[in-house]
């Protein structure tokens, strides 16, 4: 048995000691991990099409993070073959969740202006204009997966009324009290037209690429505001700053952008209703120790020949 690790290194002396009778490689570059790829039957991290294709054997790839369109960019052979694909759900959704709720507080109560205003010691009157209340507005959830449901419970607890659309759930698996209405894709219209806030935790699949465009995100209160923690070309970018300019929608939390790392000429940067973070919205010391957790537990798992946890359906993209 070999596993071919680009990713989690730091557990490998572990996981020797662990499993004396399986070889563990630590493949660094493309040229090793073509090399190793070869005869191993599990591959942790994410493979390119040319290490992929020179697998003769392999049955597991592990992706330490939720979303998986990068590996199904990276590797198309992927979606046609028969090896297992599993990711890591769950340790990911409470930090982002903060972090979405971060945003949205900075973008109601406008904590980066009194930041400057502290800064210059200036008592500036508490940039009353710029507040809004949280309290009985209404918040739309784009796909109510562990991150969706974990958004919906601090939007309940701030007095906020949920809605959220979904391609799998419905009101009858997530209903009162966090959600007051979950309904189908064939909904989001009507969701749109309602939402004070819109929070995008979906993943990016061809189904929801650009799902918010231009017309979608017209649908949106004027007055609205737009988070997005989960993927940047769900939303069209052009259009969202667009309506940002013409204060259709009157602010946006991004972490995530159609480019990454974001273009130094992007609108985005200068626009004191935006609030960008860098990707991290996930980023947290607990969730490493958790993703490395369910690495192991689904390591356990194909040893003994049991269910994997969290297998992707690699057509869906999720």
């Amino acid at each position: 048995m070999k596993i071919v690790m680009t990713d989690m290194v730091e557990i490998i002396d572990e996981l020797r000691s662990s499993y004396p009778e399986v070889t563990f490689e630590v493949a660094t570059n493309a040229e090793e991990q073509a090399v190793q790829i070869r005869d191993a039957d599990a591959y942790v991290g994410w493979p390119s099409q040319e290490v992929f294709m020179a697998n003769e054997r392999l049955r597991w790839v592990h992706v330490g993070s939720t979303g998986i369109d990068m590996a199904r960019t990276l590797v198309p052979a992927l979606k046609e073959s028969d090896v297992v694909l599993t990711n890591t759900r769950g340790p990911h959704a409470n930090p982002m969740a903060d972090h979405a709720f971060g945003m949205i507080l900075n973008l109601a109560r406008p904590f980066p202006v009194f930041r400057d205003d502290q800064r210059a010691r200036r008592w500036s009157g508490g940039h009353r204009d710029r507040m809004v209340d949280l309290s009985d507005r209404n918040i739309g959830i784009l796909a109510l997966g562990d991150v969706g449901m974990a958004v919906a419970r601090r939007a309940h607890g701030f007095g906020m009324h949920v809605y959220a659309v979904d391609k799998l759930h419905t009101q009858e698996q997530y209903g009162p009290p966090a959600i007051k209405e979950v309904w189908g894709l064939d909904r989001l219209d009507e969701m749109l037209r309602l939402s004070d806030w819109l929070v995008v935790t979906a993943p990016l699949t061809s189904e929801t690429r650009d799902l918010l465009d231009r017309r979608r995100l017209g649908l949106l209160r004027r007055g609205s505001y737009v988070i997005v923690v989960s993927r940047g070309n769900i939303v069209n970018e052009a259009a969202l700053i667009d309506l940002l300019r013409s204060g259709h929608i009157a602010g946006a939390g991004l972490d995530v952008t159609s480019q990454e790392p974001l273009p130094q000429d992007s609108p985005l940067w200068d626009m004191e209703n935006v609030v960008l973070t860098p990707h991290c919205a996930a980023a947290s010391p607990d969730r490493t120790d958790a993703q490395r957790e369910v690495f192991k537990e689904n390591l356990r798992r194909f040893l003994a020949g049991e269910p994997f946890l969290y297998v992707c359906d690699k057509a869906a993209g999720f």
